[in-house]
């Protein structure tokens, strides 16, 4: 029950990841984002599609899907709440749900707050984490659906999963997540470190990617919005961390 993974962009700033099963040969992509770069991914890789796990509705992550099911005969699995919002799809999954891909089982976590919709793939044998743009590197996604009570909620989902676990998420945003990280965590020597190592990797084009989620609960301040000194730093010490959450996100969107 092994997994490899095959990372790369597309468009602008979408991660695009394959999650091969070399028991069986199938291969998963965590959403489609754009047809070339997988196909190319899949062709570099020598591996065929049979799958596609989607996260959201988002056109970023599903423009893809219907001209590769027409090309590969894939199988489209979206969440239940979602899927009259995604193309194409043949399974639906909840929370507390499963998916296989091959010997790969990953558990349904149903994180809503980017879109009301929107789910992540946790492969627990394999420690790995798929959590599109509900939880970034260092950041975490814009609420255009959902209230920043269900985004605290969904995130503290994804944190209450093992330290050794492989976060992936949906784009490249580390460097700009940094940037805003220091200036509401600023006494977070682990948080200053890896902002130091993310304009170092981003200089000469590295991905950032993947993280392990321990390094995300001491650096990322969406993970800590229950953390005293977070909310000391915003001006909002001893308030609920929904409350600092709400506060923190907004500063991220007028950064």
């Amino acid at each position: 029950m092994s997994a490899l993974i095959e990372l790369f962009l597309c468009r602008t700033d979408n991660f695009g990841v394959l999650v091969h099963d070399t028991d069986t040969g199938r291969t998963a992509a965590i959403d489609a984002p754009e047809v070339e770069a997988i196909e190319a991914a899949l062709t570099r890789r020598g591996w065929r599609l049979t799958d596609i796990l989607v996260t959201h509705h988002h056109e970023d992550h599903v423009a893809g899907i219907e001209s590769l099911k027409a090309s590969y005969g894939c199988r489209v699995v979206a969440a239940k709440a979602d899927a009259h919002r995604i193309p194409a799809v043949d399974e639906t999954v909840e929370e507390g749900g499963s998916v296989s891909v091959g010997t790969l089982t990953a558990g349904i976590i149903d994180t809503p707050g980017h879109t009301v919709g929107h789910i992540s793939y946790h492969f627990p044998e394999q420690k790995l984490l798929f959590a599109a743009d509900t939880l970034f590197s260092l950041g975490c996604g814009r609420l255009f659906e959902g209230t920043p009570a269900q985004m605290w909620t969904s995130l503290l989902k994804l944190r209450a999963l093992p330290d050794d676990t492989a976060l992936y998420c949906g784009h490249e945003y580390t460097l700009s997540n940094a940037r805003f990280a220091v200036t509401v965590d600023p006494t977070n020597e682990d948080l200053a470190k890896r902002a130091k190592e993310v304009e170092a990797q981003r200089a000469e084009h590295e991905f950032t990617l993947p993280v392990l989620l321990g390094a995300e609960k001491r650096e990322n301040p969406f993970l800590r919005a229950d953390a005293p000194a977070v909310a000391k730093a915003v001006g909002l010490e001893g308030a609920d961390a929904a409350t600092v959450f709400a506060e923190l996100r907004e500063r991220k969107n007028n950064f």
